[in-house]
């Protein structure tokens, strides 16, 4: 089929463009693995928001990524947690690696995120976390997390 009999073809070639990017950043050609990486950080992040939030968020991701982060979404069920803590173990349990690689790999898909959103676009959905998650998530953390020091929702 040509793409110019595909309705869907420019939404996929979009979306191939940042998943290749992504996977880019994480220094893989495996693009399942990039894809689990996104999948997880949209919905760790999503699920941390408040609707406008989210629905501000989502406006900036390509039709195909967006479909992903509303899938399995229950906005009644929203924001939860912001302790990093349960951050990281989300984002690890959805991208299928440990713990301990969450945190590098959260960072990651979020630097490759901000070059492909609309400038400040993250930064200013970000505004919302504490302190802490927002290290996190631009990478500027440099221990180990205290869930002591974190302000719970």
């Amino acid at each position: 089929m040509s793409n110019s009999a595909d309705p869907f073809a420019p939404a996929v070639q979009t979306a191939h463009v940042w998943l290749r990017r992504i996977a880019e950043d994480l220094a893989t050609e495996d693009r399942a693995f990039a894809y689990r990486a996104t999948r997880a950080w949209l919905h760790s992040v999503r699920d941390r928001l408040e609707i406008p939030g989210a629905a501000h968020l989502s406006a900036q991701l390509p039709e195909l990524l967006r479909g992903i982060f509303f899938e399995g979404w229950i906005p009644t069920k929203v924001p939860v947690s912001h302790r990093v803590s349960e951050f990281v173990q989300q984002f690890a349990a959805e991208a299928g690696v440990t713990e301990d690689e969450a945190a590098g790999l959260a960072w990651l898909v979020t630097d490759a995120l901000r070059d492909l959103c609309s400038p400040g676009q993250l930064d200013h959905v970000a505004v919302v976390f504490p302190a802490d998650l927002r290290s996190l998530l631009f990478g500027v953390n440099t221990g180990p997390f205290d869930e002591g020091t974190v302000d719970e929702m």
